[in-house]
Formats: C-alpha cells, sequence, structure tokens
C-alpha cells in the first residue's frame, strides 16, 4: 500500500527541524534582527506601547513593531515577515535559526497563497504569520518535526487578518496577534496537544492558495527581504523615490498645478485612503505619499503625524494628484511608476522607477542601514552597536515592559 500524502504542515515541519543556516542566511537573519529592533524602539512614544501593554511579549513586541510601518517586507509573499518571526522566535529564547525556520515558513506560505490572495484583500502578513511564528516558536522552544506539525495545525485558527484595517491601530494589533497565536500555539504542542496536520492543507484550499506552490529547496528566505527607507507602506517606497531621486529640485512645491501618476493596478492594492486626515491613514495614501516627497527633504517620521497629513499644501497638493491605473501587476514592485508634475507656465517634467532603494534588487549599503538605525532615536545605534539574539529580548523588555 501505498504510504498518505505528507501534508504541508507536515513537509514544513520537517523542514524547519531540518534546517541548517547558510552564512547567507544568517547573514539576512541578522541583519533582520537589527531592523526589527530599531523600528520598534523607534514607535517607543507611539500611543500603541500604552494600548498593548497588557498583551503578551510577542503580541505586544510584534504590534509596536509595526505601527510605524517602517519594517520589512518579503516581496514574493507580500508578507512582513520579520515584525511576526523575531518577537516569536524572540518571546521563547530562540535565535537565528528559530527566525530563519519561521520565515522560510512563512515566504513559502505567502507564496503558496499567492497574489490573489493579498489582491482579494487578507493581510497576508498575519494570514501567514500565525503559522510561521507556530514554527519560529516550536523551533526555539526545540520541538521535534511532528510537534512542530501540531503547533502550525493548532495556529490556523487564529490565521486571520483584513486589509480593511489599515490605516489604524488595527492594522498593526492583527499582526500581533498573528504573533501571539503562534507562541501560543507552540507551547501548547509543546505540551502535549494535539492537531491534524492537513488543517492547514484545509485553510489553504479556504484562502484560495495552492499547495503545488509549497516548495522547500533553496535559501530559508527565497528571494531575500526588502529594506524600507521611508516608514510607510511598501507601495509608497517607490512613488517616494523616483521623486527625491529624479525631480529637478527646481520644481517648487507651490509652483506645481498637476501631479500625473502611471502605474499597473496591482501596486496600489494597499492603498486605500485618498482624503487621508491621520498620519496613520497617510501611510496608505498615495495621494498623500506624492505630497509629503514634494514637501519634505526626506519623508520620514515627521511627514506622517495628523499634523503633517494636515497641512494645507499637502492637502492642496493631494487633490492635484490623478492616477492612471494600467492593467495588471501581481506584485507591488510590478512594471515601473512614472510620475508627471506640470507646474506653472506649463513645464513637465516626467521621473520613472522600477526599483526603489532597499529592494532586494538595490539593496541597502552598510550606509544606508547606519542612517536608517540612526533615525529611529539617538540612542539606538548604541542600543544594537553588536546586538545579538541574546541581549535582543533584554533590550526589548526593557524597553517595552508588560504592565
Amino acid at each position: 500500500m501505498d504510504r498518505p500524502r505528507e501534508s504541508i504542515a507536515e513537509e514544513l515541519a520537517r523542514w524547519a527541524a531540518d534546517l541548517e543556516p547558510e552564512a547567507g542566511d544568517l547573514a539576512l537573519a541578522q541583519r533582520a534582527l537589527v531592523d526589527t529592533l530599531a523600528v520598534t524602539l523607534a514607535a517607543r512614544d507611539d500611543d500603541l506601547v500604552r494600548i498593548a501593554s497588557g498583551l503578551p511579549d510577542a503580541a505586544r513586541w510584534a504590534a509596536v513593531g509595526h505601527v510605524l510601518d517602517f519594517d520589512d517586507l518579503h516581496m514574493e509573499s507580500t508578507t512582513h515577515i520579520s515584525v511576526v518571526c523575531v518577537p516569536a522566535a524572540l518571546a521563547v529564547g530562540g535565535g537565528a535559526r528559530a527566525y530563519l525556520a519561521g520565515a522560510g515558513v512563512m515566504a513559502r506560505l505567502g507564496m503558496a497563497l499567492g497574489w490573489s490572495h493579498y489582491a482579494s484583500g487578507w493581510h497576508a502578513t498575519c494570514t501567514a504569520g500565525a503559522p510561521a511564528a507556530a514554527v519560529a516558536a516550536a523551533v526555539g522552544i526545540g520541538l521535534p518535526a511532528e510537534k512542530i506539525a501540531n503547533a502550525i495545525a493548532l495556529s490556523v485558527p487564529a490565521a486571520g487578518g483584513v486589509q480593511r484595517a489599515f490605516g489604524s491601530s488595527a492594522k498593526s494589533l492583527q499582526v500581533g496577534f498573528a504573533a501571539d497565536a503562534g507562541v501560543r500555539a507552540a507551547r501548547l504542542a509543546a505540551a502535549g496537544a494535539t492537531a491534524d496536520p492537513t488543517a492547514l492543507d484545509a485553510w489553504l484550499g479556504l484562502m484560495g492558495g495552492s499547495p503545488d506552490r509549497v516548495e522547500t529547496s533553496g535559501p530559508a528566505v527565497p528571494g531575500g527581504l526588502a529594506i524600507k527607507m521611508f516608514p510607510c507602506c511598501y507601495a509608497l517606497q517607490r512613488p517616494i523615490s523616483a521623486l527625491r531621486e529624479g525631480l529637478p529640485a527646481a520644481v517648487e512645491p507651490g509652483e506645481v498645478t498637476a501631479i500625473e501618476v502611471r502605474t499597473p493596478a496591482g501596486t496600489v492594492q494597499p492603498l486605500i485612503h485618498h482624503r487621508p486626515r491621520t498620519g496613520l491613514q497617510g501611510k496608505f495614501s498615495l495621494e498623500y505619499a506624492v505630497s509629503a516627497a514634494l514637501l519634505d527633504p526626506h519623508p520620514g517620521f515627521g511627514s506622517f503625524t495628523d499634523q503633517a497629513v494636515n497641512r494645507p499644501e499637502a492637502q492642496r497638493l493631494a487633490r492635484l494628484v490623478t492616477i492612471d491605473e494600467t492593467p495588471g501587476g501581481d506584485w507591488l514592485l510590478a512594471g515601473d511608476v512614472e510620475i508627471t508634475v506640470t507646474r506653472d507656465g506649463g513645464d513637465r517634467f516626467t521621473v520613472r522607477q522600477e526599483l526603489p532603494p532597499g529592494s532586494p534588487g538595490r539593496p541597502p549599503s552598510k550606509e544606508d542601514m547606519e542612517a536608517k538605525i540612526a533615525d529611529c532615536g539617538a540612542d539606538v545605534p548604541a542600543l544594537l552597536d553588536g546586538v545579538d539574539w541574546g541581549i535582543a529580548r533584554g533590550i526589548l523588555s526593557g524597553c517595552l515592559p508588560a504592565r
């Protein structure tokens, strides 16, 4: 008799249990650790710290780490991998290998869900994130493959999240819920809880994914990770950098009379706020991002406050933006973006960009990373100098204590 086909959860669990990271994997994990810690520390004064203070460690750290929307992204799966998998690994005392196991599962599940899953309105960071966090925590605890598969299955009931949360506290909180659900599932599996691993197969089908897309060969995180240079949705990184890098300095915002953006329709999927009035909404507004790119020398944290979004000149420029969504686009960097700025007198200036800085095709330099870390707080470079996974947990516990 033929042996029954291995479930997706069992296949991924076996891959995670057997993972032996290579040098490139470990370098990615270290960069992810530093980047995630930096953007989490940058949010220490955000009101979400108070709101989330009663949550467990993984949930609190993930939610605060995501609230500024400055954390890394896996392009092929459209998931914020590190803000889920770093807290999940650290919450149980795990290190780089636990993180990479969770990150690899998150990337692969996200790719198996596919662009159609994201385009239909699901928040893939949360849907793929809960099973991934279960893996990161289970490997951090030291569970064998069978119990890792149980942890994955136990996380399935919590594997949800929607894009309508974007622009509110709910976005970062649901990321925290995913991280916490995975840690909880791993601890239950460690205590002896059982589950049917094929629950993940059933869930994948319900979510519109395909098991045929799950491939465990290659590096731990296939395709690498994109690092953000601006604290807003990844779909805004390219328009902002296109204007900052390509528009002549002689173009003054007050002279602008029209702004035309041409981009594939898929690339604006998460940009749901067209007339934002809060800083969080501004992080998901193409119209406002274009305004900020014209007004601010470097659109940073100060560009995405309630006050900044409501600047009269920012609101005026946002009303000038028209968007031509060309057909297609099955990821956030599909095709390229073209922006034409018209000023008084009829002069027109057009900029185009395919890959923004920080994307895997234009990886951040050492100087880029140092500048980003410095932007996250005057004390952050010193705090993170030589940081490792053992030190990281203490940093988060000290800076973001539980209530």
